[in-house]
């Protein structure tokens, strides 16, 4: 694990979420410090291309995760389709209990359980997503102590979860894909809280051509 202020970083996401993560990955520098878990809203029936398909963007081990797998620093952890992600001190449980918010995986239990164990330790974003799943784990990891990201709105393809979220936790980062990407590698090295609540500069929808 990071020796830094932060020692995992959970990423929810849902509709246009294969572009996000795969823009995301591509920012983490090769050297991260830190794991990093993504739960993607997928169909229960969905194939494991996802890992591949992220593989393709980063130098970083990407792998679907299986229970009681270890949580290891500088690999990105992939969220099975139809099961809950529930993160233990140093492993991973899979659960097939029902579904939250007709979701499994669901990115509030993956969220609550990361900041139930890490507490400050943890970094939490929401990405682009149809939906308010999310929200409430952003939530808790801010209650917590920990840094809650989430992307610029305007900037997501579908800006239901982002706005739900920042809804949710106000004093959050908000931020587009890429500088999202940037600042998990920057905060895993970081051994001192970052100044908030911060917004980054985004220029309007009709303002990019």
């Amino acid at each position: 694990m990071s020796t830094g202020l932060y020692e995992i970083a959970v990423i929810g996401t849902s509709w246009g979420g294969l572009a996000a993560l795969r823009e995301l990955v591509s920012c983490f520098p090769n050297d991260l410090r830190i794991p990093v878990v993504l739960v993607q809203h997928r169909h229960k029936m969905s194939d494991n291309a996802l890992p591949g398909l992220l593989q393709d963007r980063t130098k970083l081990q990407v792998c679907e995760v299986e229970d009681k797998a270890p949580i290891e620093a500088g690999s990105v952890y992939v969220a099975p389709a139809d099961y809950h992600l529930l993160i233990e001190r140093g492993y991973f449980t899979l659960s097939v209990e029902d579904p939250i918010r007709y979701s499994r995986p669901s990115i509030d239990l993956t969220f609550s359980t990361a900041a139930d164990v890490y507490g400050a330790k943890v970094i939490g974003a929401v990405l682009t997503g149809a939906n308010a799943d999310g929200a409430e784990g952003l939530r808790r990891i801010a209650e917590r102590g920990g840094l809650a990201v989430v992307q610029e709105p305007a900037t997501a393809e579908s800006p239901t979860m982002p706005a739900a979220a920042l809804k949710a936790v106000p004093a959050a980062r908000v931020m587009t894909i890429s500088a999202i990407g940037k600042l998990i590698g920057e905060m895993a090295l970081r051994n001192e809280s970052p100044a908030a609540p911060w917004r980054e500069a985004v220029e309007p929808p009709e303002a990019r051509s």
